[in-house]
């Protein structure tokens, strides 16, 4: 089953990807300076991966002049985190709300010593 947020996953499945995204995370920067973050790539390699992410819908472009700047669109991000993050939060919330009120139902454990103690010896 394919769905709207595919090429999302994609994108998010590379860790270059994903490193570029944190770049962009702070602040708007021009694909040049996104190339020279990433040394060991080529400057071919780092457009591509750009394509990917902008296909994604998770990078908007614009050109200012001669240069290109790049921005993060999280909306995607966030149209995953509410469809697989969020339902589950609540999930989880009501299990750990019914798990504490449980324990502190019960009655304090006696504490049970383990371990040798040492015994002091008659001098």
């Amino acid at each position: 089953m394919s769905d709207n947020l595919d090429p999302v996953w994609k994108a998010l499945s590379d860790p270059t990807r994903r490193a570029i995204l944190d770049l962009l995370r702070d602040r708007q920067l021009t694909t040049t300076e996104i190339v020279d973050a990433f040394p060991h790539l080529t400057r071919f390699g780092v457009m591509k991966h750009l394509d990917v992410l902008r296909d994604a819908h998770l990078v908007q472009t614009r050109e200012s002049g001669r240069q290109r700047m790049n921005s993060l669109n999280a909306v995607p991000i966030r149209q995953i985190y509410e469809r697989w993050v969020s339902p589950f939060q609540d999930l989880w919330s009501s299990q750990l709300l019914r798990l504490k009120e449980a324990v502190e139902e019960e009655d304090p454990p006696t504490r049970k010593r383990t371990g040798s103690r040492k015994l002091k010896r008659d001098s």
